[in-house]
């Protein structure tokens, strides 16, 4: 059964005229929650933005979280609390396999190995990618357009393809501390 069936049949246009300025331009607190309750996020101002497509348990993201523009969520992704993910991040949480005997990827995803865990304070700035089985630790903050292959220590900051430690973010006076770049 399509989504339109099973709620009431095609939408009007003045429906879908609401229905597209809603999902495309109403980036603001009150509407980002209001997307984020509708699509079953019911935890303490979590915000979803117009076209961020997240598809995870109900109770998976953290209280005061933020998923942004375009952002791409799907599987078994934990977000902790206090959780900022920039514009067009992916964060996928398992694989096609290849099947030597159709000789093709197939449909079927790899489950076991792919949990994501973003952890409490994550700030995942734009284009960022996660890849399957990462753990992103506490208040660590991975640079723009980085790709994260493997777990990342809490307030670290890392960035590149695949991302390497940068530097780290002191807990105790919340100051960067960038490690020395080799010349």
């Amino acid at each position: 059964m399509s989504i339109q069936e099973k709620f009431g049949g095609e939408l009007s246009e003045e429906e879908f005229r609401k229905f597209t300025l809603y999902t495309t331009q109403s980036n603001n607190f009150e509407d980002d929650n209001t997307r984020a309750t509708i699509l079953g996020f019911t935890n303490e101002r979590v915000r979803i933005a117009p076209g961020a497509v997240v598809r995870i348990g109900e109770n998976q993201i953290g209280q005061h979280s933020y998923v942004g523009l375009y952002s791409y969520v799907n599987g078994d992704v934990n977000i902790g609390e206090n959780v900022l993910i920039g514009p067009h991040a992916s964060i996928v949480a398992s694989n096609h396999l290849y099947s030597a005997e159709d000789d093709f990827f197939s449909a079927r995803s790899d489950l076991e190995k792919g949990k994501v865990v973003i952890e409490d304070g994550v700030w995942l700035t734009s284009g960022v990618v996660i890849t399957p089985g990462v753990t992103v630790g506490r208040c660590s903050l991975v640079c723009a357009n980085s790709v994260v292959t493997s777990d990342i220590e809490p307030y670290a900051i890392v960035g590149g393809t695949p991302a390497v430690p940068l530097g780290r973010i002191d807990r105790e006076t919340g100051k960067y501390h960038w490690f020395k770049k080799e010349k």
